[in-house]
C-alpha cells in the first residue's frame, strides 16, 4: 500500500487536520482556514421570551369597566324639572361630570342593558313580554318612520353632503312630539314637566339641523330619552331586554332610512379609522347578545353568508352587514380597518371588554364629544358645571397653535371645545361628505353595475 493512502474508513478531505505548529510552539491556523459559518438558530429568540419581550409592564393594562349598581329611582316631588342645556364647556366641567352622580347613572344604565341580552338573539323577545311603554315606543318610530317617507329629499342638487330637506322632517317631528309623549302615558301629577325633557332629547336623536350631521352622540341622546322614562318608573329592569332587542333595532332601522334618504353627514368622523361612522352601541350590545356563543367567532363577520343568516338575530353582525352595503368598495380591512382588526379577537368577551373601554374613553371620556350632553332635572349637572367658562383666560397664539383645547361660539350662541391639531377635529370643523352618500349617488348613476361593490385591484 503507498504512504499516500488513507487508512480505510477515514473520510477523505473531511477529517480534523492536525495544526501547524510554529517555532514558539504556539498552533499557527493552516493556509487556507475555512471560514466559520454562524449559528443563526441561536441568534433567533425563543417564542416565549418573545412574548415576554411584547407584554406592557405589569399595571399598564386598562381593566374591563365593571356595571356600577342601578341607583334608586328619583321622588319625583324633588325633582327640579327644566329643559334640558349643556352644561359641559370647558375641560374642568368635563372632569366634574367624569366625577358626578350622572356619570355613573349614565355608565350603569347602558351596562345593564347590555347585559340584559347576554347570549340572547333578538328572536328570544316574545310578545307576550312587551310593556305598554315599549309597544308606544315601538309605535312612536313607525310613526317618525312614515313621516321621514313622507318628506322626500330635495334631488336637483346631487350633493354628497347633506340635503336640506332633513330640516323639513326635524320639524314635522317636533310638531308631533305632543302626539308622541301622549302614548307614553306619563304620571298625571309630572307629566307636563316632564315632557319638557323628554321632548328635548327626543329631538336631539335624530341629528343636528343646522349641521345635517348624526353621530354616536345623538344615538346617545335616544337612550337618555330612555333613561328618563326609567326615571319616570316608566321602564323597569325587566323591560330592558325588550329595549335593546326590539325597541334599538326600530331605531336603528329609522336612522338607517334617514340616513340613506338625507344623506347625513357623520359627525365628527374620524373616517376609516373609527368603529362606525354614526352608531356605537349596537357593537357593545351586540358583542353581549354573542358572549358564550357556541358557533358563531369574531371572524364570522367577514363572511357574507354569515352576515345574511344571523344579522337579523345578532346586533353586531346586522350592523356590520349594514356597513358592507353603505360602501363602494368592497371588504372591511380597506373601508373598515378598525372592525377588521377587532375580528382578530380570540373570542367575543375580548371584544365585549373592548367595547366597554370605548364607550368609557371614546364616547363619555371625550369632551368634543361629551358637550354636547345635556342635562335637565332628571338627568343633572353639578352645579358648578357651566359657570367656569367665563372664568377661563384667554389662550394664547401660541398656545392655539400647539394644539390646545380652544372654546369657539357656534351658529347656536353655545361656547364649545374644538380639539385643534387632531386629524380632522371631533365636532363642526370640516363638512365631511358620508360614504353613504357617495355608495348611493354611484348606485343612482349605475356606476356599481347593479349594486355590486368594486374591488380594490389588489385584493
Amino acid at each position: 500500500m503507498s504512504s499516500s493512502t488513507p487508512p480505510a474508513g477515514a473520510a477523505v478531505g473531511t477529517g480534523p487536520q492536525p495544526e501547524s505548529t510554529s517555532t514558539s510552539g504556539k498552533p499557527s491556523p493552516g493556509p487556507n482556514p475555512a471560514p466559520s459559518i454562524p449559528n443563526l438558530l441561536a441568534r433567533k429568540p425563543k417564542l416565549d421570551e418573545a412574548r415576554r419581550r411584547r407584554q406592557p409592564e405589569s399595571g399598564s393594562l386598562q381593566p374591563v369597566p365593571e356595571t356600577p349598581p342601578l341607583p334608586p329611582l328619583p321622588d319625583l316631588s324633588t325633582v327640579k324639572f327644566q329643559t334640558p342645556t349643556r352644561r359641559i364647556l370647558t375641560p374642568q366641567d368635563h372632569k366634574l361630570f367624569l366625577a358626578s352622580p350622572t356619570y355613573t347613572l349614565v355608565v350603569s344604565f347602558i351596562f345593564h342593558l347590555s347585559e340584559s341580552v347576554t347570549d340572547k338573539p333578538i328572536s328570544s323577545v316574545s310578545a307576550s313580554t312587551v310593556t305598554p311603554t315599549v309597544q308606544a315606543l315601538l309605535d312612536i318610530l313607525t310613526e317618525i318612520e312614515e313621516l321621514c317617507r313622507s318628506t322626500p329629499p330635495d334631488d336637483t342638487t346631487g350633493s354628497r353632503f347633506g340635503n336640506k330637506t332633513f330640516r323639513t322632517f326635524l320639524d314635522k317631528v317636533k310638531s308631533r312630539t305632543p302626539h308622541f309623549l301622549s302614548l307614553l302615558n306619563l304620571p298625571p301629577q309630572h307629566a307636563n314637566d316632564a315632557s319638557l325633557e323628554l321632548s328635548t332629547y327626543l329631538h336631539h336623536s335624530f341629528g343636528n339641523a343646522t349641521r345635517i350631521d348624526y353621530g354616536s352622540g345623538h344615538e346617545l341622546n335616544f337612550f337618555l330619552f330612555l333613561l328618563c322614562l326609567r326615571l319616570l318608573s316608566l321602564l323597569p329592569e325587566p323591560t330592558f331586554p325588550s329595549l335593546v332587542l326590539l325597541v334599538f333595532p326600530k331605531y336603528l332601522e329609522l336612522m338607517r332610512l334617514v340616513q340613506l334618504t338625507y344623506y347625513l353627514e357623520p359627525a365628527g368622523s374620524h373616517g376609516v379609522w373609527g368603529l362606525d361612522d354614526y352608531q356605537f352601541l349596537p357593537f357593545l350590545f351586540g358583542a353581549s347578545q354573542l358572549l358564550h356563543h357556541d358557533f358563531l367567532t369574531p371572524k364570522s363577520i367577514h363572511q357574507t353568508l354569515s352576515l345574511e343568516q344571523f344579522g337579523p338575530e345578532y346586533l353586531y353582525h346586522n350592523q356590520v352587514a349594514f356597513v358592507n352595503s353603505t360602501k363602494t368598495v368592497q371588504g372591511l380591512r380597506w373601508h373598515s380597518p378598525m372592525l377588521d382588526d377587532i375580528s382578530a379577537a380570540k373570542s367575543w368577551t375580548k371584544i365585549e371588554g373592548g367595547m366597554r373601554k370605548m364607550f368609557v374613553n371614546e364616547v363619555l371620556g371625550k369632551l368634543p364629544v361629551m358637550q354636547h350632553f345635556l342635562f335637565g332635572g332628571l338627568i343633572p349637572a353639578t352645579e358648578e358645571m357651566g359657570k367656569l367658562a367665563e372664568e377661563q383666560p384667554e389662550l394664547t397664539e401660541e398656545e392655539i397653535e400647539n394644539g390646545k383645547l380652544v372654546i369657539f361660539d357656534d351658529t347656536e350662541g353655545k361656547r364649545h371645545v374644538h380639539q385643534q391639531a387632531v386629524g380632522w377635529g371631533d365636532c363642526c370643523g370640516i363638512k365631511v361628505p358620508s360614504s353613504l352618500a357617495a355608495a348611493e349617488e354611484m348606485r343612482k348613476r349605475g356606476v356599481m353595475g347593479g349594486g355590486q361593490l368594486r374591488r380594490i385591484p389588489f385584493d
